[in-house]
């Protein structure tokens, strides 16, 4: 448990007033301050470690195939054992998280994180490199889901969605920085520098036992009243000083549980908790929806990512140095298109942010299905403008996904959000794999990925709910 409680003096009821409406209320009224942004920076270097540590093995995976003579099988292997580990681990950080607090979780998922990295350098054939990126990846999967649930429990409703996603921002561009140091130091100096690299964010784990408080609004839902108005009370004391003026009182009710979705929740709303009460009234429709948006934009984003660089070594002839760059350019326009979704998620409601960049991201794979993907040139630009939509509609996953439920059970739904994303991680380059191995047809690569990402479009823009600007408490009572 954080140790972070400061005891500062600050406006806010006492403990015996302290009740998770009270809570919530609480944080309607904090403005944005050097306080929120600080949590937000070392959860979000963490983070963005974490993505760092995810996307080396794609650009590993050419040079592990010559050293250790892989079949195709192997290194489909490779590329999806990582992601077995973060369906794991998703699975099991979400049920913890809500038991034991966000902070422990994340805290020690990055250390187990930083160790496997370590150990992944002393690898010398298979099987050990096969076991320990499993491990790596129930760390991985386990922090991100929780962190985004974190971050959102922080985070007052007005304009909730872009401060959320500036901090999301971090994972794609942990992405597109470690594509880029990996096309350079790879082919320079080899794949197991990169993970000894990778392997120093874990001492991160420390900073964030220290620095980074629980959530009040997760202390307050365990009856813990006490601790989420010492807590609670220090953060407003520090956004109080950062903004040199008295914060204005709560409202109480302006937060509280209310009707979500023009319809009043049930008892067993009331008392959902649980996985089976991901499946409780208003909870089942959405965890399916939101559900079948993680997997059809991780399929789609993996499918594409995992396999450029050897598309483009073995279908286009490229030098690795070269196949690594060019796949490059598409993570880069993934974080461009992260950005954008960002600056306007507020304004266009996320609904429609998913319906357009799905759809767009179906209309332009197949496109390029169409023209015939004939040169690396063609693949770069049609595949980059695709990579806009598809990075850019996944980031608000990690916004929506924690908006959806109640505290009770919202890191709980974040992990299986995140362990149906790894279905999605798996399943993408597995069947990529399979069908560019089938003759090494691009072309019908591209089609599948297409109209994948063409049904998550229909999905989300007629059956997904719009949380745009809504109190947590009120979205999901």
């Amino acid at each position: 448990m954080s140790t972070d409680t400061s005891q500062d003096a600050a406006p806010g009821p006492s403990p015996a007033g302290t009740t998770r409406a009270a809570v919530a209320a609480r944080f309607e009224r904090l403005p944005l301050s050097r306080w929120h942004v600080t949590v937000r920076l070392i959860v979000g270097v963490v983070t963005f470690f974490e993505a760092f540590d995810q996307l080396l093995i794609a650009y590993a995976l050419p040079e592990l195939r010559e050293e250790w003579h892989l079949t195709t099988g192997d290194a489909t292997a490779v590329l999806t054992v990582g992601s077995a580990g973060m369906l794991v681990g998703a699975l099991l950080s979400g049920r913890l998280a809500d038991r034991y607090g966000r902070v422990r979780v994340i805290a020690y998922c990055v250390a187990v994180s930083g160790l496997a990295s370590l150990a992944l350098t002393a690898c010398t054939s298979l099987t050990p490199f096969l076991a320990l990126r499993f491990v790596q990846g129930l760390a991985i999967g386990g922090e991100v889901p929780v962190a985004a649930a974190f971050i959102s429990e922080i985070t007052r409703s007005f304009k909730r969605g872009r401060f959320v996603l500036l901090y999301e921002l971090v994972f794609p561009a942990g992405l597109t920085v470690g594509a880029l140091v990996a096309a350079w130091v790879v082919p320079a100096a080899g794949w197991r520098t990169m993970f000894a690299v990778a392997a120093v964010p874990g001492l991160l784990a420390f900073l964030v036992q220290r620095r980074v408080p629980e959530s009040p609004r997760w202390l307050a839902d365990r009856g813990r009243l006490a601790e989420a108005d010492a807590v609670l009370s220090g953060i407003e004391a520090k956004v109080s000083a950062a903004t040199g003026r008295p914060l204005p009182p709560p409202v109480l009710g302006a937060a509280g549980p209310a009707p979500a979705a023009g319809a009043a929740a049930t008892p067993a709303e009331h008392a959902a908790s649980g996985v089976r009460g991901l499946f409780t009234g208003r909870y089942r429709r959405r965890t399916l929806v939101v559900g079948a948006i993680w997997f059809t934009g991780y399929f789609v984003n993996y499918g594409v990512t995992s396999w450029l660089p050897s598309i483009y070594k073995d279908a286009y002839g490229l030098t690795l140095s070269d196949a690594l760059i060019h796949s490059t350019v598409t993570s880069v326009a993934g974080l461009l298109g992260c950005l954008l979704v960002a600056l306007t998620v507020d304004v266009f409601g996320r609904r429609r942010i998913f319906a357009v960049c799905l759809g767009a991201s179906a209309a332009l794979l197949l496109t390029l299905a169409a023209l015939g993907a004939r040169t690396p040139g063609q693949v770069l630009l049609w595949t980059s403008l695709s990579a806009v939509g598809f990075f850019g509609s996944n980031i608000c996953l990690y916004l929506y996904t924690p908006e959806l439920y109640p505290t009770r059970m919202r890191a709980l739904g974040c992990s299986v959000g995140g362990a149906v994303n790894r279905l999605g991680v798996i399943l993408g380059p597995v069947l990529v794999g399979v069908v560019y191995a089938a003759g090494h047809s691009v072309t019908a690569v591209f089609v599948m990925l297409g109209t994948v990402a063409a049904l998550g479009a229909v999905v989300a823009g007629t059956l997904a709910e719009e949380t745009a600007n809504r109190p947590l408490e009120e979205i999901s009572p």
